[in-house]
């Protein structure tokens, strides 16, 4: 008879692997504890392998000390094997993208990772082969034209219902600070501070856990203060769910008038794909179907760039490091903005022609 080599159940070293980042037994590489962000997506690739485990692969580690070297060849051909079917069940039975499937992959190699290093366990370095893809999916943000008309038109706010005010009055907010969605709508009297007559916003982010200090101005403070309660505890903006703030958000830039059709593409294994709104009549979605919370952070710290705030102190504000390669795509559509500035610019040098005179 041949020796058994023992195997190892994939899916319920995964359980104990989560509630250990759950219960700080797991610690990033600084000490800190995982985000409740990091915990929640490796709850989804938990669900994803618990559907993909129905369609009969087994999921389990061997003992690779343990293997002759036929046996290293079957036990890297599994994981081969494991790699292209799991990607394959993403992409085409849940219908997702390289960023996300990615994401899934960049997860499982650091679960590996744990397995090998913290855990001892001789599982092989198979993993290193997964590739992580990677797709560039362009930002979301309203000009600074655009952030000026809701700030200042008071033609535009006559026609809007209470709510859709209020949603505005929220979402300029958000397009003014640059804070994250949950760290914006959890705000409360106790982030504000006053250094002589100015109003400054002081937030410790949920995410990174870094401070941020931001110096309102004057439209942002008559927001603070229109909807600012006596109640200490009190939140200083409206409370309401992100879902109801992004599906209201929409509606505004409906009303806006925002409604230029957008190209929206998605990638799966480096090739693009259209998505479209109505994708039996190949309708593509407009402007204001893709605005969203996440526009509001996009946009405060592109309005920065591109009226001409230096890199570094935007940073500062939205906590990017300055290896972020995140950050650097609001840099490239700061660009944008400014050369299209420039070409107007030129355009109009164009058309200045010297006069004739005697003095010439």
């Amino acid at each position: 008879m041949g020796k058994i080599v023992k195997e190892h159940d994939l899916l319920r070293l995964l359980e104990r692997f989560i509630n250990d980042c759950k219960h700080g037994r797991r610690l990033q590489k600084n000490g800190k504890k995982l985000s409740k962000g990091t915990i929640e997506n490796y709850t989804y690739l938990q669900n994803h392998l618990i559907e993909f485990s129905k369609k009969k692969f087994n999921l389990r580690f061997r003992d690779v000390n343990k293997l002759n070297k036929r046996e290293m060849i079957r036990e890297r051909n599994y994981w081969k094997k494991f790699y292209k079917v799991f990607t394959d069940f993403q992409y085409h039975e849940l219908n997702l993208y390289d960023n996300y499937v990615g994401g899934c992959i960049k997860l499982l190699r650091s679960f590996f990772n744990y397995l090998n290093i913290e855990k001892g366990m001789s599982i092989g370095t198979f993993h290193k082969n997964f590739y992580v893809r990677h797709e560039e999916i362009p930002i979301i943000v309203i000009s600074p034209e655009r952030l000026n008309f809701l700030i200042y038109s008071k033609e535009f706010e006559s026609n809007l219902s209470e709510k859709l005010n209020m949603m505005k009055d929220v979402f300029v907010f958000g397009c003014t600070v640059a804070l994250r969605v949950s760290d914006l709508l959890n705000l409360k009297p106790a982030n504000l501070e006053y250094i002589n007559d100015r109003v400054y916003l002081k937030v410790k982010s949920g995410k990174t856990n870094a401070f941020t200090l931001v110096k309102l101005p004057d439209y942002a403070i008559e927001i603070i203060n229109k909807y600012r309660s006596k109640n200490k505890n009190a939140r200083l903006l409206p409370y309401m769910t992100a879902g109801f703030l992004n599906t209201c958000i929409k509606q505004l830039a409906e009303q806006a008038g925002w409604i230029e059709p957008h190209i929206f593409t998605r990638s799966k294994r480096g090739v693009s794909v259209t998505i479209y709104k109505d994708p039996d009549k190949r309708k593509h979605y407009r402007f204001c179907d893709v605005v969203s919370t996440h526009t509001m952070r996009k946009t405060a710290i592109t309005t920065m760039l591109s009226l001409g705030m230096n890199e570094q102190l935007v940073r500062k504000i939205s906590g990017h490091t300055s290896s972020s390669r995140e950050f650097y795509k609001y840099v490239a559509y700061a660009q944008n903005y400014v050369d299209h500035e420039i070409d107007m610019v030129y355009a109009k040098l164009k058309e200045k022609k010297l006069l004739k005179s005697k003095y010439i």
